[in-house]
């Protein structure tokens, strides 16, 4: 029973560092990432559609995306959710692809850029001890349904926070990462 809550946890807390991750991956650094504009929805004949499952996303130069659509007859619908999705860029089109020009950043929206990356982290950080925090209750509530020695209640407390601190040292890395992107390019 233990074992699957240490698992249960960690899968979850997983789920938690992969979602930062995401996150920090639509963050502008002045270089083209596909990722900026995965989270795009786009009014497909009436259905909210991401982006990326629309059209195809290259990036031919450090500083340009090319986005074109499976469907020419969208390319309009497509520039209207870029334009909505206010991704701090202007889409250029010529009927058959849409160019987005990466403009350089300042260095106080770089600033602003790395305080977003804290935000996120932050929030990951927090939801990792917030599924600790639920693992430990319910292992003290089986504690006592089950009857289990304080040694083992204690054991499996500290296997949580292993867990836990090596779950925000990946997170701490990442953050390191992205800071060091949006600071360097």
């Amino acid at each position: 029973m233990i074992n699957e809550l240490h698992e249960s946890s960690k899968n979850r807390m997983g789920l938690a560092v992969e979602h930062a991750r995401n996150e920090l991956a639509t963050l502008r650094t002045g270089r083209a990432n596909p990722r900026m504009v995965d989270h795009i929805k786009v009014d497909y004949y009436g259905t909210p559609t991401l982006l990326k499952t629309l059209a195809t996303i290259s990036v031919p130069e450090p500083r340009l995306l090319v986005i074109e659509p499976f469907d020419k007859s969208q390319i309009g619908e497509v520039e209207k959710a870029i334009n909505i999705a206010d991704v701090g860029m202007v889409p250029n089109s010529d009927g058959n692809v849409i160019r987005l020009k990466v403009p350089e950043l300042t260095e106080e929206r770089r600033k602003d850029m790395v305080k977003l990356a804290h935000d996120i982290a932050e929030e990951g950080r927090v939801a990792i001890r917030n599924i600790r925090r639920d693992a430990n209750n319910e292992l003290k509530t089986l504690g006592e349904k089950e009857h289990l020695s304080e040694d083992n209640i204690h054991r499996a407390l500290e296997n949580f926070q292993e867990i836990t601190d090596a779950h925000i040292k990946e997170l701490d890395e990442l953050l390191t990462a992205k800071e060091g992107e949006i600071l360097n390019d």
